[in-house]
Order: C-alpha cells, then structure tokens, then sequence
C-alpha cells in the first residue's frame, strides 16, 4: 500500500527537488502539491520533464482546511511563513518541514538524521536542519562528541550555489541572474545569520559545554548547487584521530563519507550524500573540518526524504540511493 505524500511549495528549488525524489520514491504517491504563484499550473507546465504518472496534477493554492486525505507532507516555504499554517494541518498527517520555522520548536524534532535517527524514528513532526548546518554539524558531530576540540569559538567558513537563495532569490542582497552571479562572490548574512541558533543549539548539545563565540560567514559561489563548509576549531587531536573518530561515529550510516581528502562539492551533486573530512596540527591548537553537501539534496530535499522514511519506518535509503551527477 503506497504512503500518500504531498508537497506545499512544490515550484520553489527544494520543493521542486522533493517532487524529484517522491516521483522516484518505492513507497510514496504524490496525490497533492500546492504553491502560490503557481496554483492552477499543471505540474508539467512547471516541470516539463516530470514523469507521465504525474504530469496532469494540478498545482492547488496552499489552505490546510483543503488538503486531501495525507499521510506524509513536506513544506518547502520561506522562513517565517509555515508555522501558522501547519498548526492547522491534521495530527494525524506527518510533517516535515523542509523549511526555518520549526527548528527546535517544542513538539518538533530536529531532524539531522545521520547524527539522531534514533530522536526521529516515529515522530510525526520534524524540522528539517538548514543547508549550512547540515554541512557544518554533520562534520562536526564526532569531533563534539568525543571531546576532540572545544565547543567554543568555532568559525565556520561556507560557500553555497546560488539555487541556495531560492527560486524568489534573497540573502545576498541583489539579483541573481547570470549577469550578477557569474564571476561574483558574495558574502552574505553577516553576525546573524538565521542558521546560527540551531547550529549552537546543536553544538551545544553534542558537547555539553558552550557554543560562544561561534562564527558563520556564508558566501554566494557562481554555482548552481553545492555547500562547502571549512571549519576552524581549537584542539589537540591529530588528523588520523578526527578521521578515526568520524568513522567511528558515522559506522553503518548510509549517506556520510569520510574521505582522507578534501572534499568537492561536486561528489555530492543530486545525491543526499556528506562527505567530511579533517586537517589538524596538534601544535598550533587547530582542527579544521570539511563538510561538503548537495544544499538541495542532504541540505533539503534529500534530508526530508531521510526524515521522511525514518517517521514511516521504513529503510532510510528508501528513493535516495542514486549516485550523484558527474561531471
């Protein structure tokens, strides 16, 4: 019997991502998908290359009194703008909210899913991690956890595509056709940054000690997809204890990889793939970890998926196992 699964904000870059993936998807039906600006489309008016089984759903304006019989919906709406709304959506329809408004809200569990599958696992309500975060804790995490470097003044350094903005853009402060974006490099959301509360919160809580200090300057790369987070930490650990200590931590998981090299943004495109790696010099104090992921696969829409198939008991490899795009 098929999980019926729907989709709010399916034209948007992350929700158009996860109409991808359900489309692919062994167990999920997608029976609805809503928008704004695109209520009335069909969905292969939006998406030409949608597969034949989908292509005559009609793209419904978003009303949660309106939504058909669900079992699964994702939202993929701007920050700020889905709490509301899915506060009406039925207890019994589970929630992932791809999008800012529920991360470590109460009743909701933040769903970094390599780090926690075990907080995830039947729960009915999950926020999924922003891209930045994504890449940044999930390198991160084994370091904390086994007390290799010090929670404490952590910088983080992340270069992001350009389809992280949005479809409607935004976050750096200008537009984003080819004329602006090619050749360009822009920093953005300086000193407070909308990802900074969650990935203290998180720091905090893999460490159990202070994330003060912390520091995020993501930058605008001219690419269209991709997150390359380079983190600099104190502590005294070796490379080959940092990479021992992620392989420990990351054993039997599906979708991180610890690579004894730097890692490129392109291992990851169209997949829900992490990898992570480290370099560190014991004598000058300093850590620095890498974490590479696809923002629209494990820093979206990828993730959700992962979320979604641990809420539904079922494999979390489940429509997500392709390998990436290359070249």
């Amino acid at each position: 019997m098929s999980i019926r699964v729907g989709i709010v904000g399916i034209s948007g870059f992350g929700g158009g991502e996860a109409m991808r993936l359900v489309a692919a998807h062994p167990e999920f039906e997608l029976v609805y998908a809503a928008g704004e600006g695109s209520a009335g489309s069909r969905l292969v008016d939006r998406f030409p290359g949608v597969p034949a089984k989908l292509a005559e759903l009609v793209i419904e304006k978003w009303d949660p009194a309106t939504l058909p019989k669900l079992d699964v919906l994702f939202a993929s709406l701007p920050t700020g703008t889905s709490a509301e709304a899915l506060s009406r959506v039925p207890a019994d329809v589970k929630i992932v909210d791809i999008g800012g408004d529920h991360r470590y809200a109460e009743g909701w569990a933040y769903g970094l899913a390599d780090v926690w599958p075990d907080r995830i696992e039947g729960r009915t309500r999950v926020a999924n991690p922003g891209c930045f975060p994504a890449a940044t804790l999930t390198a991160l995490a084994p370091l904390l956890a086994s007390g290799l470097i010090e929670p404490g003044g952590i910088v983080v350094d992340a270069k992001t595509g350009i389809s992280g903005a949005g479809r409607g853009g935004g976050g750096g402060g200008g537009g984003f056709g080819y004329a602006e974006s090619n050749e360009n490099l822009v920093p953005y959301g300086l000193l407070k940054h909308v990802h900074m509360p969650e990935m203290t919160t998180t720091i905090e809580r893999l460490s159990g000690g202070s994330a003060a200090g912390l520091v995020l300057t993501p930058h605008l790369v001219p690419m269209t997809r991709g997150v390359l987070a380079t983190i600099y930490c104190r502590g005294r650990a070796t490379t080959g204890e940092c990479l021992d200590a992620a392989r420990r931590f990351y054993a039997g998981r599906a979708f991180v990889r610890v690579t004894d090299r730097p890692p490129q943004t392109k291992w990851a495109a169209g997949s829900n793939l992490a990898f992570v790696s480290y370099a560190a010099d014991p004598e000058r104090n300093l850590v620095i970890a890498m974490g590479v992921i696809d923002n629209l696969g494990k820093g979206a829409a990828g993730q959700a998926v992962q979320n979604a198939n641990l809420i539904c008991g079922l494999p979390e490899t489940a429509g997500l196992d392709g390998a990436p795009v290359w070249p």
